[in-house]
């Protein structure tokens, strides 16, 4: 097994590990290289945070949506648009900033721009951070982006903005970002540079190793998109906790 390998599923196993990294994203390209590939969770602790599906529409975006309506206490920061896209620009986050950066792309701005106008989650005491990525096929100079919005220590003293780019793509692998560091009261926020983690050439095999490494109690949904480098085309496969 070469470094990177192993250091991918060193990660991978990690993750395993971890009882509540909360939502995660991962964006990379399958082995083949034929496609980039988005993969996006949720977790929950709570009845309200559990009570969510992730339904995908007609146009290729993708929303969350109360399992039972009538156990749904307060939809602010838990029912959004994960993913949605605008031609070759393909966003996921885990929040309502993806319509932030959906916007702002419409109008000429960029991904750094609409994400300067947000800061964490205003969840006290944990201020979750704002976790979101960009896959962006018209732009030539990078492959992919990550960002992570948090608080200071578990503070509102201040926003730390970090975005991460990426030029190439490593086939058979992808970045990791996810809010949390792990379980804790308040929950410690997510530490570093994305973590490199491997990835499959199909989706069901991706979200089948991504779902299965995630606790089992909290995690919720999942969805892989596959985004075709020849055709443009994108795919959405989805799980939903039963």
């Amino acid at each position: 097994m070469t470094t990177r390998a192993a250091q991918a599923e060193r990660y991978l196993n990690s993750l395993k590990e971890n009882v509540y990294p909360g939502r995660g994203i991962v964006i990379g390209q399958t082995p083949d290289g034929s496609k980039l590939v988005q993969v996006y969770w949720i977790m929950g602790r709570s009845e309200n945070s559990r009570n969510r599906v992730f339904i995908q529409e007609d146009n290729g975006f993708l929303r969350t949506e109360a399992k039972d309506p009538a156990k749904l206490t307060d939809p602010s920061l838990i029912i959004y648009y994960p993913v949605k896209h605008l031609g070759g620009a393909h966003i996921v986050t885990n929040g309502d900033q993806t319509d932030t950066i959906h916007e702002a792309l419409q109008q000429g701005g960029t991904f750094e721009s609409a994400l300067a106008s947000r800061t964490y989650e205003p969840d006290a005491p944990n201020f979750t951070p704002r976790i979101s990525g960009l896959v962006d096929l018209a732009d030539e100079q990078f492959a992919y982006k990550l960002s992570i919005l948090k608080s200071s220590g578990n503070t509102e003293d201040q926003t730390l903005r970090y975005t991460f780019t990426y030029e190439k793509a490593l086939p058979g692998y992808g970045h990791c970002i996810h809010t949390y560091a792990g379980d804790g009261n308040p929950l410690p926020s997510f530490q570093g540079e994305p973590q490199l983690v491997p990835l499959a050439n199909d989706a069901q095999t991706i979200a089948e190793t991504y779902w299965n490494a995630l606790n089992e109690e909290n995690r919720i949904s999942l969805l892989v998109k596959t985004i075709s480098l020849e055709t443009a085309e994108a795919e959405l496969l989805v799980i939903n906790k039963e």
